[in-house]
Parts: C-alpha cells; structure tokens; sequence
C-alpha cells in the first residue's frame, strides 16, 4: 500500500513539471520594424526631357526612389525648353534636363535653386544604310550637316525647343546654314515620335544615343556620325526656388536630387544598358567638375 501511494505521489510530481507555464521569450529591441517618415506632402512632379523617358531610364530609376523615400513622382516628359518654362513658372518642383546654356540662363534668373550634374553620353547623327548624302566618314557634325544641306536630303529636326533642337540649332549655325526647304522637316515631337518619323521618310535626324539604341530595333536607321567632342550630351538635376514659388516641394525635390547623385543610384545609371545593348546608355558624373 505505501509502495503504491509512493508512486501516486511521484507522477503527480512529474505531471505538474511538464505541464509548468514557460516564461515568453523577451523581444529583442533590434527585431522591431521599421518605416522612413511619410513625407509630409508626398506629391512631386518631375519635368523632364523625352530622352529619359523613351531610353527606359526613369522606368528603372522612379520606382527605386518612390520605394525608398515615399514620394509619388508625376513625370512630365517633354523637351528641355519646355521643362525649364515649367520650372520658371513654378509648375514643376524638379527638372532632369540637357540644355546647359539654358539652364545657366534659369539659375542666373533666381528660378532653380541648386543644380547638380547627373551624367551625360551624346548626340549621334543617324540616317539610312543607302545614306545619299554621304556622310558617313565625316570628321565633325558641322561637316554633315553641310552635306546633308548641300544634297537636299530629307532631315527631321524635333523643332520643339529641347535639348537635342538646341544642339541640332546650334550645329546648323556653326555651318553658315538656315535650313529650310521640302528637305528641312519638323516633327514637333520628342525624340522616340522623331526617329519613328526619321525612319518613315528615310532620312536624317540627331538623337542621342540612349533613345536611339533604346528603339534601334524598330528602326531602319544606322549611326552615320559619331565621336565629335562637340556632340557631348550633359544632364543636370535642377530643384526649383521656392523663393520664387513658395508651393513647390522643395524637400521633394531635394530628396530627388539627392537621389539621383548617391553612389547607389550613379553605380544604377553606369549599369543601365549594358546587358542588353552591350554598353552603358548614360555614364554617371556626380561630383565631376563642370
């Protein structure tokens, strides 16, 4: 009987030790989530120039930066000239744009408030594989154009006051020449729409090289002219004065900035185009002297 109430007595033990509460684990301090502040106004609108867009750059880049920082990019893509007028009147908070003369004439106005350099690649002169005014081969730009003029092809110029028409402007000047005529067309549009044009008429256009590699495969178009120092290509970022215009997100526009200049986002820019097209479609220069 004691030997029987003896092991009564040890089981209850060893029921109560197994089924014992244990304490719950402690949470580490470090294991707590976390979030980045929600910007207070989360809208900011970028004007920028086509080339960015119809290359794909800001398809990779503005997801990247609305995912990082909380912002909500409204990209309005349109020529250099245009971008800057949005900015000089307040209807934009950011710029990306390649028109240097022109942006050094916003910033002396008081209309930008800082403006970083970003990259830069260059402007090509492409046309058909017959090429009837012979200029593959041409030493500079200037020479080109002289040939392209000389033998009435058909050339299309953008015609709406953007970066790449300042350039092609620019290049007709140096030759002496105001090209007008049936040859002389005007598409009025951004460089993706013009090239498509360029292709249609089998004729001639500038471009820079991202936008033209971007859609090489939907165009009968070869790279004609190419190398000219002169055809250098430079993108800056421009945040706008909210001196000037006190509603625009300045802090937005800051963070974009910042953004696009971190050695994250310039090792992004240096990369882009390289597993497809063999070579980088822009080439970083954050911190560059001018």
């Amino acid at each position: 009987m004691k030997k029987l109430l003896y092991l009564l007595i040890i089981s209850t033990l060893l029921l109560s030790a197994c089924t014992a509460p244990t304490a719950a684990p402690t949470a580490s301090p470090t294991m707590a989530p976390t979030e980045a502040p929600k910007p207070a106004n989360v809208e900011l609108i970028l004007a920028t120039t086509t080339s960015t867009r119809d290359s794909g750059l800001l398809d990779v880049l503005l997801p990247l930066f609305q995912e990082k920082t909380g912002y909500n990019v409204k990209m309005v893509a349109v020529g250099s000239g245009q971008a800057l007028k949005m900015g000089e009147e307040g209807n934009a908070d950011v710029l990306l744009v390649h028109s240097p003369a022109a942006e050094k004439t916003l910033m002396d106005n008081g209309f930008g408030k800082e403006r970083l350099l970003v990259m830069h690649n260059d402007f090509i002169i492409v046309g058909p594989k017959d090429d009837p005014a012979k200029i593959k081969g041409s030493a500079t730009a200037v020479e080109a154009f002289k040939k392209i003029a000389d033998a009435k092809a058909t050339f299309v110029s953008r015609a709406d006051d953007s970066g790449t028409h300042k350039m092609e402007l620019s290049l007709w000047k140096s030759a002496g020449i105001e090209p007008a005529g049936d040859w002389y067309l005007q598409s009025g549009q951004g460089m993706g729409e013009t090239l498509r044009i360029t292709t249609e008429k089998a004729g001639y256009t500038l471009s820079d090289r991202a936008t033209y590699l971007a859609q090489s495969s939907t165009l009968q178009l070869e790279v004609l002219v190419e190398g000219d120092k002169a055809l250098l290509n430079i993108y800056h970022v421009i945040t706008v004065n909210p001196d000037k215009w006190p509603k625009v997100n300045d802090a937005g526009a800051k963070a974009f900035a910042d953004f696009l200049v971190s050695p994250e986002i310039q090792k992004v820019i240096e990369a882009f185009g390289k597993d497809k097209y063999g070579q980088s479609l822009f080439f970083p220069d954050a911190g560059k002297p001018e």
